[in-house]
């Protein structure tokens, strides 16, 4: 059981319909405004406008500063234009160009002659850099949806899973009424950002709300505060409420250590079985504080362990001089 995912498709148009701040303008290439970026980090081509081109990668974004800016100027008209030619003829993702800079005519010719996006923003190149690769690393990490529940307890991200009906739902509204903080319910958005770090979250047509069988849909966020709800959270602990089976034989010690892989990122997992008379609110919240432990160094169910080895291995030992004495 593992949850899969896809990889975003980010165009030059939705680049600019969804910029989040980056101020960048269209000044020519319009026809390749369905060009795709799929790698997030970006290109500054100073090599390749000198004429070494074998590391412009096709689908990145190309930054030219006030740097490749004046070199295309000093150079002779002829040999400046066969360098922007081989540049743009690189098929790029597009171009933007930063701090506002005027850009030569041959370089705009070059990007609606071929039909690269050819984009200016007023930052700063350095600043400009970290906007649009934090932007893209954003847009074009891999994501899934999770049928399941998320909750921050204790700060820790604990996904719930199991069947429908089992009280995962119930279980989250136990827990903001004891102080903890819903992420989403019924179904989490998750997206692997760059370190491999799964963060989760609700879409908008139920944020903040949860479903209760017998109640109906309720809005965590106008009955509890703002201080139940959260936007996000990372997800570092997931657990799977099954429904107790006598038969089936369950980790006594917490010696077991199972992983949910999401998104190809494996995350520890619990199984906990679900009966009559068990507080699963209660079960999350120590999972939570023994996850904080483990984090920290603290294994309990190893040093657990490993002080009843070291209590059998004393007590062999005595056996031993007591029969050879």
């Amino acid at each position: 059981m593992t949850a899969g995912g896809n990889i975003p498709i980010l165009t030059i148009r939705s680049l600019l319909e969804e910029q989040a701040g980056l101020r960048l303008v269209l000044l020519a290439g319009e026809a390749g405004l369905g060009r795709r970026i799929t790698v997030a980090r970006i290109q500054k081509p100073g090599l390749a406008l000198a004429g070494f081109v074998r590391q412009v990668h096709p689908e990145r974004a190309q930054i030219l500063g006030a740097t490749e800016i004046s070199y295309v100027a000093s150079l002779p008209e002829g040999t400046a234009r066969a360098s922007v030619d081989g540049f743009v003829g690189l098929n790029p993702a597009c171009i933007i160009v930063t701090k506002g800079l005027d850009v030569p005519n041959m370089l705009l010719d070059a990007c609606e002659r071929t039909g690269v996006p050819l984009l200016r923003t007023p930052m700063m190149s350095s600043h400009a850099i970290d906007a649009i690769q934090t932007h893209l690393e954003l847009q074009l990490a891999p994501t899934a949806s999770i049928h399941a529940v998320l909750v921050d307890v204790l700060g820790v991200g604990v996904l719930l899973l199991g069947k429908s009906g089992i009280g995962k739902s119930e279980a989250a509204l136990d827990l903001v009424m004891r102080g903890h903080r819903l992420v989403a319910d019924d179904l989490v958005e998750v997206r692997r950002t760059s370190g491999d770090v799964l963060v989760g979250w609700a879409s908008e047509l139920i944020k903040h709300h949860m479903e209760v069988r017998g109640l109906g849909i309720i809005n965590i966020k106008d009955m509890f505060g703002v201080a139940a709800v959260r936007d996000e959270k990372k997800i570092e602990l997931v657990l799977e409420l099954l429904r107790w089976d006598q038969n089936e034989a369950h980790d006594r010690l917490g010696l077991d250590e199972m992983v949910y892989p999401i998104l190809d990122v494996p995350v520890p997992m619990l199984r906990v079985p679900v009966s009559p008379g068990r507080n699963i609110s209660s079960l999350i919240e120590v999972a939570a504080r023994n996850r904080l432990l483990q984090v920290r160094g603290h294994h309990s169910a190893r040093e657990f362990q490993e002080r009843l080895d070291r209590a059998l291995a004393d007590a062999r030992d005595n056996r031993w001089r007591d029969d050879v004495e």
